[in-house]
């Protein structure tokens, strides 16, 4: 008998008995669904923590300021101006693995249109800060170093402050605001930044030279830095080394004896980063491996339903063997029925791990990310399921003895 024969003759024989056929391969069906819909969700997530720390910056340091005490209550770091900007500078200058640093000096200000206001955070720095945040503009352009030294009264605008000021379809570009009391002239409108991980708005803010900021905004401490400073490594890989580099800088110039606490933090969001994604990672495998043990039943409900299919087919088996069947077609055969069931089972749990995870993200606003190769990885799996759950049945059936298979009852 032809392999193009046997495929059929299996075909028939699993459409023969349709619901038992459909509840033979439900195993599959749940298993391959809910793989594809859990690890759609997990990748769904993990490109969003992707996507918010890629819009905090790339390869990127903050070095905070220490910490007051007073009768044992620590302010928390930020508290007390520990960096100067000689400091800045030498990190700067000094540090082969920092690619650039920018000076960061906020404060909550309320700022005036013509006829609208808006109250914001307005940070004082210099132009690398918005090449270090990966900040494009979406109008005009970021006020220049020149203008940092002149001490100039320029702002660029967040989207949301252009939007609250100007309107959402205007060009505020070229016009005037009043931070405080001084007016300031728009040069440039950020392009979107969306959310940070804990729900802030990054494009509820401006920006100014930190020299107008120390001069019109906030009064300064002489040579200390009244704010953070933003650090860039020169690649990811240095990131770490860049972090090291600047502690042995900073510890250095601020006269810190070994074994001393550090009187200034470095926080590297790469690392946070990277711990978020793990967990997410982690999340997923784990639901992902729970899901896959219902292929694994599945599998055993096939080689269940096999053997008694060989059973029930014994004189069947016997009849097609007296007159020329080989051990090897009636092998074929039944593997194909297996086959079929999971492959089966395998297109209809694609089908509904789809619509499951599209359903669920859409109902609690959770993220997705379809991957084709999950995909084509389950369709595949769900095929050696088959072969491997069915090639025991399968050999029995090939084994049997054509006389003793014809006087079965």
């Amino acid at each position: 008998m032809s392999v193009f024969v046997t495929i059929i003759v299996a075909l028939r024989a699993v459409l023969r008995n349709k619901m038992r056929s459909f509840l033979t391969a439900l195993g599959i069906i749940i298993g391959v669904a809910a793989v594809i819909a859990m690890m759609a969700i997990g990748a769904g997530a993990k490109a969003q923590v992707e996507a918010a720390f890629a819009a905090m910056g790339t390869n990127l340091l903050v070095v905070m300021p220490g910490t007051t005490t007073s009768g044992g209550s620590f302010g928390g770091f930020g508290s007390m101006p520990t960096l100067t900007w000689d400091d800045l500078a030498a990190i700067r200058a000094e540090v082969p693995s920092v690619k650039a640093a920018a000076p960061s000096l906020r404060s909550n200000q309320s700022i005036v249109s013509e006829e609208l206001n808006w109250t914001t955070s307005v940070t004082g720095t210099s132009p690398e800060y918005f090449d270090i945040r990966a900040w494009s503009m979406a109008e005009g352009q970021a006020f220049t170093q020149a203008e940092v030294d002149a001490g100039a009264k320029v702002v660029v605008l967040g989207q949301t402050v252009s939007e609250r000021l100007f309107g959402a379809a205007s060009n505020p570009v070229g016009q005037t605001v009043r931070i405080g009391t001084s007016p300031f002239s728009v040069v440039g409108v950020l392009g979107r930044k969306g959310q940070s991980p804990s729900g802030q708005d990054y494009d509820d803010a401006a920006f100014i030279p930190v020299t107008t900021f120390a001069q019109r905004i906030q009064g300064g401490l002489g040579k200390f830095l009244t704010g953070s400073i933003y650090v860039q490594s020169t690649s990811s890989e240095d990131t770490g080394r860049a972090l090291a580099d600047v502690k042995a800088l900073l510890r250095d110039r601020h006269h810190l004896p070994p074994g001393a606490e550090d009187d200034f933090s470095i926080r590297n969001l790469s690392e946070i980063a990277g711990a978020r994604q793990q967990g997410t990672e982690t999340m997923t495998t784990l639901l992902a491996s729970v899901a896959a043990v219902s292929l694994l039943v599945g599998g055993i409900g096939i080689m269940n339903i096999m053997l008694v299919s060989v059973t029930e087919r014994t004189r069947e088996i016997g009849l097609r063997m007296a007159i020329g069947a080989k051990p090897k077609s009636i092998l074929l055969q039944f593997l194909v029925e297996a086959l079929v069931l999971s492959l089966a089972g395998g297109l209809l749990g694609i089908a509904l791990g789809v619509g499951s995870a599209t359903f669920i993200a859409s109902r609690f606003h959770w993220p997705m990310q379809i991957q084709i190769d999950v995909i084509a990885s389950s369709v595949l799996f769900s095929a050696f399921v088959g072969i491997a759950f069915g090639l025991y049945p399968a050999r029995k059936a090939s084994q049997l003895d054509p006389i003793d298979a014809l006087r079965y009852e």
